[in-house]
C-alpha cells in the first residue's frame, strides 16, 4: 500500500482538529464540569465538525444516495445517526409518509430540523420525528413508534454503524424488531477492506481516529455483519461497492439494499 493513501487519514485528523477544537475548548471554559463528561465533550466536538464538513461529506456520497435511497425508501423511514439529516434530501415525498431521525447528538437536532423543513416534513405535520437516542436503544426508539409492531418500513444507515455500541447485536435487533417483514434495510458504510495491508492500516488509525469522531471506527466489516444478520430475501437487492473508488482507500465503502423475509 503507498504510504499516501496509508497515511492519507491525517489530512482528515488535521481538518478535523481546526474545525473542531477551538469551538470545543471555548465551551469548556464556559462550563468547567464538561471535564467530567468525555461523551458530551465529543458530542459538542463533532457537532463543530460536522457544522464544517457535513455538507462535504454528504457531496461525496450524492450519486450513491441518490440511486439507492431515491427510488427505494417508501413508508416510515427509520434513519440512523441521522446527523444534519441530509439523507431526507433524498426522499421521494410522495412515497415517504414519515421520516424518523434516530440522532443521539442532541447539538445536532437545530440544523436536523431546519434540513427536514425544508425538505417538506415536520413535527406538527407528524411527518418527522427526532429522537435523541442511540440506534441501540431499541425499546426506546419502539416507544415513540405506534403499534403494530415492527413500525419501520425502510431502514437507512449512511455512516453509522461505524460509531454504534455493539454493532452486530444492535444490528440483528434492529432487523428483528424494528423492521417490517417486507420492508428493507439501505445501508452506504465505510467498511473494512478486505485487502490485508490496507486492513491493517485501518486497525492502526482506529484508535486515535475514534478518540476525535466520537467512537468512530475504521475497521468494522459493517456490511458482513448486516448480511449474516439473515432474514433476507434472497435474490432481491444485494451489497455492491462505491464506484470509481481504489481500493487503498482507507475509508472504502459498501452499499447494500436487503428486504426483510
Amino acid at each position: 500500500m503507498r504510504l499516501n493513501a496509508a497515511f492519507g487519514v491525517v489530512t482528515e485528523l488535521r481538518l478535523g482538529l481546526v474545525g473542531g477544537l477551538w469551538p470545543t475548548i471555548l465551551a469548556v471554559w464556559h462550563i468547567p464540569s464538561l471535564l467530567f463528561q468525555p461523551l458530551e465533550i465529543s458530542r459538542i466536538f463533532m457537532s463543530h465538525v460536522w457544522d464544517l464538513y457535513g455538507n462535504s461529506v454528504d457531496e461525496a456520497g450524492r450519486g450513491v444516495k441518490k440511486g439507492l435511497i431515491t427510488p427505494h425508501a417508501y413508508g416510515v423511514v427509520l434513519d440512523l445517526g441521522a446527523g444534519h439529516g441530509h439523507t431526507v434530501n433524498y426522499l421521494d415525498h410522495s412515497r415517504v409518509t414519515k421520516y424518523v431521525a434516530v440522532e443521539p447528538n442532541v447539538h445536532m437536532h437545530a440544523a436536523l430540523r431546519r434540513t427536514a423543513s425544508a425538505a417538506g416534513y415536520s413535527e406538527d405535520a407528524g411527518t418527522l420525528l427526532v429522537l435523541p437516542c442511540g440506534a441501540e436503544n431499541i425499546s426506546t426508539i419502539l416507544s415513540y413508534l405506534p403499534a403494530p409492531h415492527p413500525p419501520v418500513d425502510t431502514l437507512i444507515s449512511v455512516l453509522t454503524i461505524c460509531s454504534i455500541p455493539s454493532p452486530q447485536s444492535t444490528i440483528s435487533a434492529l432487523i428483528t424488531e424494528v423492521l417490517k417483514p417486507g420492508g428493507q434495510m439501505l445501508f452506504y458504510e465505510h467498511v473494512l477492506s478486505e485487502r490485508k495491508d490496507v486492513a491493517w492500516w485501518q486497525r492502526f488509525w482506529t484508535p486515535l481516529w475514534g478518540i476525535f469522531f466520537d467512537g468512530c471506527r475504521l475497521d468494522r466489516p459493517s456490511h458482513k455483519w448486516i448480511e449474516d444478520a439473515g432474514g433476507w430475501v434472497q435474490g432481491e437487492g444485494g451489497i455492491w461497492g462505491k464506484e470509481e473508488e481504489t481500493e487503498e482507500h482507507l475509508f472504502w465503502h459498501r452499499v447494500g439494499r436487503l428486504v426483510k423475509t
